[in-house]
């Protein structure tokens, strides 16, 4: 089976945060195979909130930020983009230190929108958040 990715190579999806969210934080995409895009984020002084455990807000920077690189991989039309609509998260367990590892897969892939669900996990495997994004897919139109 192809991927849904296409022919992105890991090397050319980490270049695409350099000089984003993703590298002011230091999430690392690891791996985009299987039809799944996976990442890691530092527990530090940059993602943690002030009584010292992860910030919700981070965990839902990894997951838009899988979700979001993951739908972009998918689109054929090149002129396309995608942007998010909405994101909820489900906080089950603090992080102190380390990191924690996304893993954002598709549930619906259609013309207009997509739907992704992202796993957070721990270094011990253990479940911290659950989160699903709905992304919109179509032309965007700035005036800045």
């Amino acid at each position: 089976m192809d991927s849904i990715f296409g022919s992105y190579t890991l090397e050319e999806v980490k270049l695409m945060g350099k000089n984003t969210m993703l590298n002011h934080i230091g999430i690392e995409i690891t791996s985009i195979k299987n039809n799944t895009i996976k990442g890691k984020m530092p527990v530090d002084n940059r993602t943690r909130q002030p009584k010292g455990i992860m910030h919700g807000g981070a965990s839902c920077v990894l997951a838009e930020s899988l979700a979001s690189l993951g739908a972009f991989l998918t689109l054929k039309d090149k002129s396309a983009t995608c942007v998010g609509m909405e994101i909820n998260a489900n906080h089950v367990r603090p992080v102190k230190e380390g990191f924690v590892y996304g893993t954002a897969k598709p549930f619906h892939l259609g013309k207009k929108t997509q739907v992704w669900t992202i796993e957070i996990l721990n270094e011990k495997q253990q479940p911290v958040c659950i989160s699903r994004m709905t992304i919109a897919i179509g032309r965007l139109h700035l005036k800045i």
